[in-house]
């Protein structure tokens, strides 16, 4: 499988490497004691922000303001581990909960109808993709991602429901647990999530997308989503 999330020079889908030939000393191993960094990728050259298409910008800037929301988010879960819920921590789920429901489901159903399609299709005309019968990209990867966002983000929200209905102080402090755990579960996909689609994803869109993809994509999205972007200069 020729992806962009694996290592350049070794081609087998899995990260975990089997079977080791010691005298592939050129080769870079991975062992399950010593995986690649996720946030390491390689195979793929940095594009400044600058240099990007003002649609490309549009998705960057979007998720500054969820990493800050997620940074909120985390300091709360953190708060609620020492303390317990209370009303402001409360308050505090509440908004990012709300936040997730209305501006990250838009912002991944923008992605999805619209921007991911053409990525798609232009790693696969570049040899970017599976050899499986269906050829699969790193745009299957996030769309993953966004259904795995939005079950520990149910999950989450519902575990600290049911714990604030809990009397039974054993229940009550399992359950708080096992939500605060699925909660950080989920701010650490989201960072990953982001860090990929920026440093990843976006390079390559730069790299494949031609003027009539993004004049096309602009279009879809004025029409869909009533966005306007600026003009680059």
């Amino acid at each position: 499988m020729n992806n962009i999330f694996e290592n350049g020079e070794n081609k087998n889908p899995d990260y975990i490497k089997r079977f080791v030939e010691k005298d592939a000393e050129d080769v870079q191993v991975y062992s399950p004691m010593d995986p690649p960094d996720a946030y390491k990728p390689q195979g793929v050259d940095p594009v400044p922000y600058e240099e990007l298409h003002p649609l490309l910008q549009l998705f960057m800037d979007e998720h500054q303001n969820t990493l800050k929301k997620i940074a909120e988010f985390e300091q709360n879960l953190l708060q609620i581990k020492k303390e317990g819920i209370n009303r402001d921590s409360n308050k505090k789920l509440g908004e990012f909960f709300a936040f997730l429901d209305d501006k990250i489901v838009m912002h991944n159903l923008k992605e999805e109808r619209v921007l991911f399609p053409f990525i798609h299709d232009r790693m696969i005309d570049h040899g970017e993709h599976g050899t499986g019968p269906v050829p699969d990209t790193a745009v299957d990867m996030l769309e993953n991602d966004h259904i795995k966002m939005m079950e520990l983000g149910t999950l989450t929200f519902s575990l600290m429901g049911l714990a604030s209905r809990i009397t039974d102080r054993v229940s009550y402090l399992l359950i708080i647990d096992t939500a605060i755990e699925q909660g950080l579960s989920l701010v650490e996909l989201l960072r990953l999530h982001i860090f990929r689609e920026d440093n990843v994803v976006f390079p390559l869109a730069h790299k494949y997308l031609s003027q009539k993809d993004y004049e096309d994509i602009t279009g879809q999205m004025k029409k869909y989503f009533s966005i306007q972007l600026p003009v680059k200069v």
